[in-house]
């Protein structure tokens, strides 16, 4: 977010001052150290977090800001610098380094980016707006001249579909302005509607002027949560904290609700978006913590927070950690050179290959990537690198950047900066979970560039056997937790193998089980995969088990699909086994869970593998007990009556046959079982009535 100049008093310039020395941070927030970036405005779109940002240039005392730029995630801790997307010399009619906030939304297959500027010709502020194919761009002035303006006004665009399919393009400071965009995004219908600042609506300002009776500053950002519309903004003037108001509809009445984020850290604006991501909310600011860093040299941070069950949102402080990691890097694949956690030293730069490239590399600079699953063991290196010198080396370590060493890679000089090659080296120690630090050395001056870098060796997936996991529960519960209620723990009272299995307990509602996120890396939307996990309980005659795939569509909406079912005998192993199960072609944000038909008894799970298809999986067999079906013939007629008498006087031949005849599933066959029955083979009713889960309990 950005002030008109005559609203830059002395007082702002000295406040700026005080605030602009911050020391440096070794940490994981802000999210972004290769360059100065501000006014975040998060968008998801296919399973991925994209994050568009302004760019103050370095050394800035004022805010010359050229272009914008985007990084994404899909594990809200590495992010992947897509460099510049769009910058004022796009547009013909702008003034030059007025490039300040904006955010994308992806409508019909194209993404439009709303931008602030200045028009050269008139002076003043506008609202542009540029349109591309991918998230990443590029992009293209969509008109050839401003979409809202000029009008000192205009700053700060915030844009949101709602469900009917009407679109709202609100921006301004210190006033609050929107318009209704048309189905093409790039025009709208009627006049510029101004919202009435009251003091109910954006609260109270104490030292307010004719213009700034309300804290409403600028930088809005709008969405909607269930049936409630957020307008959220900066806000109380200089230093700006982020406030909130909510309405019933997209224009208001607007009723404040009270800060976000105190003012701090360094920046005397802030800028926020908000979005949920993989069950997840997210708030996205600037500060100015980076070395160098201050009110005009401001940098993107994140937060992770949970909605009161009011739909309040809680006070948020600025945290050097950020989010919690939702996902390991799978290091077996390719992965972008300028995917980052954290660096020092080094830059980013467009790449002749495609996409961006490390680059101004020098001796002791490094780069972290937090949270790298090696499972198995690495044990080989290769990297795609360039350098028009003598090279370097790339020094791997694990946890930190003195920490284990696990192998250096030599690179030499290939002739020239963008003239890409191939160096590979051995690795040793590489198992499990760590950070990993790459550690550049060499002489002096630039060493070289780094476009790619992969492992190999025992731990890529799928591995030998063709197993994406398996997960045994020998030593953990493999990244299984519980659903609902339910409570998961590794015991060692059962296993079908080894000697461990994940006890599933504490279930309050049948649909309580125990759950795995899939990652996306490795679990493809319309690709086919075997399934398989063994399950058991010792509590009931009988119990149903599902494993089923809960997955986001295309619709945004929450659907759960079936992968295979086993009935489990009490006492039993049972296995649920689909060899050729295809993800559905729309599904993002995956986990696989195993839950009961009705029973809310606990249950062990143990070998559970998801392999390329049609592996074979040896396993206890999958067993469907057909109700009523006593003999298990495949028919019910009077031979199961006769059965189910016998087996009330006499009992029954083995557990199976005792779980058919117990017909109403009350854990035990009764005089009512064969009621019910000989019902059936009358044809007085046509289904079998089960007790409820309720009174089953």
């Amino acid at each position: 977010m950005k002030k008109p100049l005559r609203i830059l008093t002395a007082a702002v310039l000295a406040v700026t001052s005080m605030l602009s020395h911050i020391p440096t941070v070794h940490a994981d927030n802000p999210i972004v150290q290769t360059n100065y970036t501000a006014d975040p405005a998060p968008m998801v779109y296919n399973d991925t977090m994209y994050i568009y940002t302004s760019h103050d240039l370095d050394g800035s005392t004022y805010f010359t800001m050229p272009d914008w730029k985007c990084y994404s995630s899909t594990d809200m801790q590495n992010w992947t610098d897509h460099g510049t997307v769009l910058s004022y010399t796009d547009f013909s009619w702008a003034e030059e380094n007025t490039a300040w906030a904006a955010q994308c939304i992806e409508r019909n297959g194209k993404f439009y980016l709303y931008v602030t500027l200045v028009p050269a010709a008139t002076g003043g502020r506008a609202i542009g707006v540029a349109v591309a194919d991918h998230p990443a761009g590029p992009f293209k002035d969509a008109l050839g001249k401003p979409l809202c303006g000029p009008n000192w006004d205009y700053i700060d665009p915030t844009v949101f579909i709602d469900d009917d399919g009407q679109a709202y393009l609100y921006f301004g400071n210190p006033t609050l302005n929107y318009v209704k965009l048309n189905e093409d995004m790039i025009s709208y219908s009627g006049q510029v509607n101004q919202i009435e600042m009251t003091t109910a609506a954006f609260g109270t300002r104490p030292d307010g002027d004719e213009r700034h009776q309300t804290l409403y500053e600028e930088g809005p950002w709008l969405y909607k949560r269930g049936e409630l519309y957020y307008m959220v903004y900066a806000a109380s003037g200089i230093p700006e904290n982020i406030c909130y108001s909510t309405s019933p509809t997209p224009t208001g009445p607007w009723t404040f609700r009270g800060v976000i984020m105190p003012s701090g850290g360094g920046s005397f604006t802030n800028h926020c978006g908000i979005v949920d991501y993989r069950g997840k909310s997210y708030f996205a600011y600037h500060n100015g913590k980076l070395p160098g860093g201050g009110g005009f040299t401001r940098s993107v941070a994140i937060e992770e927070f949970t909605y009161h069950p009011d739909g309040t949102i809680p006070e948020l402080s600025m945290t050097d950690e950020g989010p919690a990691q939702i996902e390991a890097v799978d290091p077996y694949i390719r992965n972008e050179a300028e995917k980052i956690c954290w660096e020092s030293g080094v830059e980013t730069e467009k790449c002749s290959a495609g996409g961006m490239n490390v680059a101004n590399i020098e001796n002791g600079d490094y780069i972290k990537v937090k949270g790298v699953d090696f499972g198995g063991g690495a044990t080989g290196f290769t990297a795609s690198v360039a350098s028009a010198e003598s090279g370097g080396q790339i020094e791997i370590y694990l946890d930190s950047i003195s920490g284990t060493k696990i192998g250096t890679c030599d690179v030499s000089g290939t002739g020239g900066w963008q003239n890409w090659e191939e160096v590979s080296c051995e690795i040793s120690g590489a198992e499990g979970e760590h950070d990993l630090y790459f550690k550049y050395t060499g002489g002096s001056g630039f060493l070289f560039n780094v476009d790619w870098w992969q492992f190999s060796g025992a731990g890529s997936l799928p591995n030998a056997d063709g197993h994406y996991f398996n997960s045994t529960f020998e030593k953990s519960e493999d990244s299984w937790t519980g659903r609902g209620s339910a409570v998961t723990a590794v015991t060692d009272k059962a296993s079908l193998a080894g000697e461990s299995s994940l006890y599933v307990s504490e279930r309050e509602a049948s649909w309580n089980g125990a759950t795995k996120k899939l990652s996306t890396t490795h679990f493809k939307k319309g690709e086919t995969y075997t399934f398989s996990a063994e399950v058991m309980q010792d509590e009931k005659l009988f119990v149903n088990f599902m494993m089923k795939l809960q997955y986001t569509d295309a619709d945004g909406e929450t659907q759960y699909d079936t992968i295979a079912t086993t009935s489990a005998v009490k006492g039993q192993w049972a296995q649920l086994l689909n060899q050729s199960y295809t993800i559905p072609a729309d599904a993002t944000e995956m986990e696989v869970y195993i839950e009961t038909g009705m029973s809310r008894t606990s249950f062990y799970v143990d070998e559970v593998i998801a392999a390329l298809p049609d592996i074979a999986v040896d396993g206890s067999g999958s067993l469907t007990v057909r109700k009523a079906d006593i003999d298990q013939n495949g028919k019910v007629n009077a031979f199961d009556l006769a059965f189910a008498k016998r087996g009330l006087v006499k009992g029954f031949p083995d557990l199976a046959a005792e779980a058919a005849a117990d017909i109403d599933e009350s854990d035990d066959v009764s005089v009512a079982d064969v009621v019910q029955l000989v019902q059936f083979l009358m044809g007085q009713k046509d289904r079998f009535v089960i007790m409820t889960e309720e009174a089953a309990e």
